[in-house]
């Protein structure tokens, strides 16, 4: 399993307007193939910042197979333009038990 890391800091004033978007983006998400699930945090102390978590069966589940997606048009219009600056995106694997 794969953990894709997003920062979003969303332009002021727009709040609002990102969460209701986000509430209909993340149905086009859930969606695609090797998706696992999805958490959106936002920050406390900054008030614009948000992390999105996606679990994803393999890393060319998203960067290859959603980002390549008719499904990732849709996000892009829905979300993008509450970017700013546009975010970087990691992906993280675990790591076995560390022996002591």
């Amino acid at each position: 399993m794969i953990l894709e890391v997003a920062i979003l800091n969303v332009l002021p004033g727009q709040k609002a307007e990102f969460e209701t978007a986000f509430a209909k983006a993340q149905t086009i998400i859930s969606a695609q193939k090797g998706y696992i699930s999805h958490e959106v945090r936002r920050c406390l102390e900054q008030e614009n910042r948000y992390i999105l978590l996606v679990n994803w069966e393999t890393l060319e589940d998203h960067t290859e197979g959603f980002r390549q997606s008719e499904g990732y048009l849709k996000w892009k219009t829905l979300l993008h333009h509450f970017y700013d600056p546009f975010p970087t995106v990691e992906h993280y694997e675990s790591v076995p038990k560390l022996k002591g």
